[in-house]
Order: C-alpha cells, then sequence, then structure tokens
C-alpha cells in the first residue's frame, strides 16, 4: 500500500527540517533531499509499528501575508 503526504521544509540553521503535516512526524537533513529520504524513512518505520490508517485527510497549503 503506498500513501501520499505532505511535507514542510524549514530551514533551521545547520539543519533543514521536513515535517509531515498529516501526522507530525519530522526529519532533517543537511539538505532539503537528505530531510525528505529521512522523512520518508522516518513514516517507513513509523508504520512498521502503526497500522496504516486507510486513508489521511486531504491537507490543503497556502501562504498568507500578516502586518506586523
Amino acid at each position: 500500500m503506498t500513501l501520499n503526504f505532505t511535507a514542510s521544509i524549514q530551514d533551521e540553521g545547520e539543519w533543514i527540517v521536513a515535517t509531515c503535516l498529516e501526522n507530525g512526524i519530522a526529519s532533517q537533513g543537511h539538505t532539503i533531499e537528505d530531510a525528505l529520504k529521512n522523512l520518508k524513512e522516518a513514516l517507513e518505520l513509523y508504520f512498521d509499528d502503526e497500522p496504516a490508517p486507510p486513508k489521511y485527510p486531504q491537507v490543503f497549503v497556502t501562504s498568507f501575508e500578516v502586518a506586523v
């Protein structure tokens, strides 16, 4: 079975952090590619121990402006 997920990517200085928006699992790497590869591995390990749901709710991502 395969499921599709959405990740947010944040530059935290020395590390790039990738977080799965559907379930909050996160991982890191020195590049975006490494962070996403490590996040995929973390999710696969997570689902080795937890039953995969038949479907996650669809996530919509947008940006917006705030006056500060």
